[in-house]
């Protein structure tokens, strides 16, 4: 491996410990929940209703959470095999940069655009068991893309090089 592959990953910040201890937070609940509730229903023939119910919802804010952290960190999937021909044509790659970083901020707001009007339509109804509003389930969604969307417009406007050095295989 040369020395231009290899890929050192930059110290986590707070945003990654906090995005970090959100996840766990939420794994954790998750885990304890599910857990009672096998232990009742199989041991003492009842359960929590209210277990399911917030299982999916953390996961659903786990999820996005998760993808959040990854957008800074580059740790979402990159087909760089393409793009890294460009690498010696200054150019064509920032002409691919530019594309890429509007595709993304195209894609963020496309996404956002149907999560906020999810969020809208789960205003005015409640979760069956633990009657939290619905909006709460495509909320992360909606929080996910304008983060991302904001750090992919922060990128375009200061003209940060895209990073092509991952830890993973070149596709």
């Amino acid at each position: 491996m040369s020395d231009d592959t290899l890929h050192t990953p930059a110290p986590p910040g707070r945003f990654q410990h906090i995005t970090n201890t959100l996840m766990a937070g939420c794994l954790g609940v998750m885990a304890v929940s599910v857990f009672v509730n096998v232990v009742l229903r199989y041991g003492f023939g009842s359960g929590v209703a209210a277990s399911e119910e917030l299982s999916r919802l953390l996961f659903v804010w786990m999820v996005f959470i998760g993808a959040t952290a990854a957008y800074p960190a580059g740790e979402h999937m990159a087909f760089t095999s393409l793009v890294g021909m460009l690498k010696n044509k200054p150019l064509p790659m920032t002409l691919m940069t530019v594309l890429i970083r509007v595709a993304t901020v195209l894609g963020c707001a496309l996404v956002g655009w149907g999560a906020w009007q999810q969020v809208v339509v789960g205003l005015d109804s409640k979760s069956v068991v633990l009657g939290y509003p619905t909006a709460l389930l495509p909320l992360p969604a909606l929080l996910c893309t304008a983060a991302i969307g904001v750090m992919a417009l922060i990128e375009l406007i200061k003209q940060t090089p895209l990073d092509l050095g991952h830890g993973a295989e070149v596709e």
